[in-house]
């Protein structure tokens, strides 16, 4: 095995363990648990990049790719966003202190990079032409990071529709005393989706352009666009919901949970029927 595959593997389980610390932490009192989730996070970050470095010099051995980042394939995207997911968490996590949320997070990034090391081809290989431009270093990572932080959003989501019914439950238990209050998580679950909005708009505004310069056309009516299009307004249709209607909880976040949800069919499955987007399929 090369050194972005071991890198990778060990990232892989060093997530892994975060994520039982996580659910070690959110089903005990232990605060240590809570420690060893962000210390085995650290590392697997710490890992992850050194993993990606490794990935981007084995990609520029070949010249025509050089100064491109290697994120043109289903093991290159997928690794990016569990790296942006980790890296989006701990930004929260740094600012929040809400460690207990780690457990409706970390699953995501563990098994982004799971898939990536375990089902996806590493080999890095020659840029087809229409992908050598500047666009391959701002669109995809763009989207990603948005995707990354939506991610956070839905397990934060998560965490709010399992506090809400702690508390409409007739005996709450203990994790209802653990987990953020509910305006905490609402308020949360806002401004992460208020944040990745705009990028994803800006993701997909870019990639119109690229695609204008390379086929001259800057829409293609194939299943990942219009799918994409429609998740951004479903992303739309809850920030409406929380901050123009004024409106909380349940119905909002499910929303939200709505356009999550179309948006892994629009990251895996949509990318089977996409012509443009093919690329993706590892090649």
């Amino acid at each position: 095995m090369n050194a972005q595959t071991v890198l990778g593997w060990a990232a892989f389980g060093l997530y892994a363990a975060a994520t039982f610390a996580a659910f070690g932490y959110l089903f005990s009192k232990d605060s240590r648990a809570s420690r060893m989730m962000l210390a085995l996070l650290v590392a697997g970050v710490v890992l992850h990049a050194a993993g990606f470095a490794a990935r981007t010099a084995a990609f520029w051995a070949f010249p025509e790719n050089r100064f491109f980042l290697p994120v043109s394939s289903y093991y290159g995207a997928l690794s990016y966003m569990a790296l942006a997911l980790a890296g989006v968490f701990l930004a929260v996590e740094g600012r929040k202190r809400l460690g207990i949320l780690g457990a409706f997070v970390l699953p995501w990034a563990t098994l982004a990079l799971g898939a990536a090391v375990a089902f996806a081809r590493p080999d890095a290989g020659s840029l087809e032409p229409n992908l050598r431009s500047y666009w391959l270093n701002l669109h995809p990572l763009v989207l990603m990071t948005a995707y990354a932080a939506l991610a956070n959003a839905f397990g934060v989501g998560v965490a709010l529709l399992v506090q809400e019914r702690q508390i409409k439950s007739r005996k709450p238990g203990e994790l209802c005393y653990r987990l953020p209050s509910l305006d905490e998580l609402d308020a949360l679950n806002g401004r992460v989706i208020a944040f990745a909005l705009p990028l994803l708009l800006l993701g997909l505004g870019m990639g119109l352009i690229w695609s204008y310069r390379v086929w001259g056309s800057p829409w293609a009516a194939e299943p990942k666009e219009i799918l994409a299009l429609v998740t951004a307004g479903i992303y739309g249709i809850f920030l409406w919901l929380r901050y123009g209607a004024g409106q909380r909880g349940r119905r909002p976040v499910l929303v939200s949970m709505g356009g999550f949800v179309l948006l892994l069919a629009t990251f895996f499955g949509a990318e089977l029927m996409s012509g443009r987007h093919g690329y993706l399929g590892g090649r």
